[in-house]
């Protein structure tokens, strides 16, 4: 962790460094999964076999070895703790509440000349989703990614999630259940996107794969994406914290340790005006440290990644932000709102300070699926849209054509298409 300071002489070049980083795969990985992935389409079944072998230490032979039942997923789903499955119940209607508001209209309506258009919005056949195994299994993610698809239309889901040494995560099952996905087969890594990108023997090609994964799982998303549509190409969490000097030091340093938890490279970053709160909360984090079972990943990302901004005032706050395009940003401050409308680039925007980021990991509804390195710039959270094509279209009428039709044949001849021109002007009286 380090200290900048908007007064420092150095600073800008400082905080451009931090702004550049960007913390993600190198150009060894991509050469790996380029070649995973060419397996996989090469030789199907047989690659998906020898990688969840190699890499998980699971033999794919039986169909019980290759697929996870229903069955199982309810039987997940019946011996959770009753609290446990209501926390679950709870997310779940609750993302499908806020992501129902999401649906598009089509549009249908016919113009000033008489010509009919408008757009109709379907959802995609079949959607894939990764849901990761092992120590990163996460329900959360996957009722994030399966309940949108679900509310879009989606005809059929698709779970790939890796098991390692055969054991699979009661959690992701319960809520495999609850959002009722339609397949769930044990394949992980970069292989299981090719699966679902090319399709095997077994395991069908979906249009869409979403859901989060490590540095092979976000690089095979990235090659595949034009084979099948993805969500975003993802890289390490990211937290920014704007606040005043009136906060609880401790609440802040646990905000900035749920994402440092994560990953040792996820980033955690602070903007604040007041450098006694400032060394507060670098106190306080040491004494949390000591108290996470996560300590050890935890520390080594605040430590690498963690960055603390002392500002003159927090106007100068927004257009630091908007640089750093943070995937969750936090505004700790006495008039949230007056700050959130200055900001152009977030992932998700935390408003107030009861308003911990964890609380949208699990349960408020928006999704949190989001856009990281810097790529809030341009990219949005994960939503129903993700899962869904619009499609124009356009009903010309004599007339309609007869008034417009002059026009396109001139800007085909003028552009040198006289097929283009020919196709109009033999339908003109």
């Amino acid at each position: 962790m380090k200290f900048l300071r908007t007064t420092d002489p150095d600073f800008e070049r400082a905080f451009e460094r931090v702004v550049r980083n960007r913390r993600e795969s190198d150009s060894d990985v991509a050469r790996d999964v380029a070649a995973i992935l060419n397996e996989v389409r090469e030789r199907g079944d047989a690659a998906l076999a020898e990688y969840s072998l190699r890499f998980d230490g699971h033999r794919l032979a039986t169909d019980d070895d290759w697929r996870i039942p229903a069955a199982a997923c309810k039987d997940a789903y019946d011996a959770l703790d009753a609290d446990l499955r209501d926390a679950l119940e709870l997310a779940a209607e609750r993302i499908r509440a806020y992501h129902a508001s999401q649906l598009p209209e089509d549009r249908d309506y016919t113009d000033s000349i008489g010509m009919r258009l408008g757009a109709r919005w379907l959802p995609v056949d079949a959607a894939g989703l990764y849901v990761p195994g092992g120590r990163a299994a996460y329900p959360s993610s996957l009722l994030m990614n399966a309940i949108p698809a679900k509310v879009a239309g989606v005809g059929r889901l698709v779970v790939t999630t890796p098991t390692p040494k055969g054991q699979v995560n009661s959690l992701v099952l319960a809520a495999a259940h609850i959002a009722g996905v339609d397949e769930i087969w044990r394949v992980g890594g970069a292989q299981a996107v090719g699966a679902l990108a090319y399709g095997t023997q077994r395991i069908a090609k979906v249009d869409v794969i979403t859901g989060p994964g490590n540095a092979w799982v976000a690089e095979a998303k990235r090659q595949m994406f034009g084979v099948v549509g993805i969500d975003m190409v993802a890289g390490p969490s990211e937290i920014l914290v704007i606040a005043d000097k009136n906060n609880n030091p401790d609440w802040i340093a646990a905000d900035l340790l749920s994402q440092a938890e994560h990953d040792p490279s996820s980033q955690s970053i602070l903007i604040t005006d007041d450098e006694a709160l400032a060394r507060q909360v670098e106190d306080a984090i040491d004494r949390a440290l000591i108290k996470l079972s996560t300590a050890k990943t935890a520390k080594a990302s605040w430590d690498a990644h963690g960055l603390i901004v002392i500002v003159d005032n927090l106007d100068q706050a927004p257009a630091l932000s908007d640089r750093l395009a943070a995937e969750h940003a936090e505004l700790m401050v006495e008039n949230p709102q007056a700050l959130f409308d200055k900001l152009r680039h977030a992932g998700s925007v935390f408003l107030g300070r009861h308003t911990p980021e964890a609380v949208g990991d699990y349960i408020a509804g928006p999704n949190h699926v989001l856009p990281t390195g810097r790529r809030a710039r341009f990219a949005s959270g994960l939503s129903v849209l993700d899962f869904m094509k619009r499609t124009s279209f356009i009903d010309a009428s004599d007339d309609a054509l007869a008034a417009i039709g002059p026009a396109a044949v001139k800007l085909a001849e003028a552009e040198g298409l006289p097929a283009h021109a020919l196709s109009i002007s033999v339908r003109l009286k």
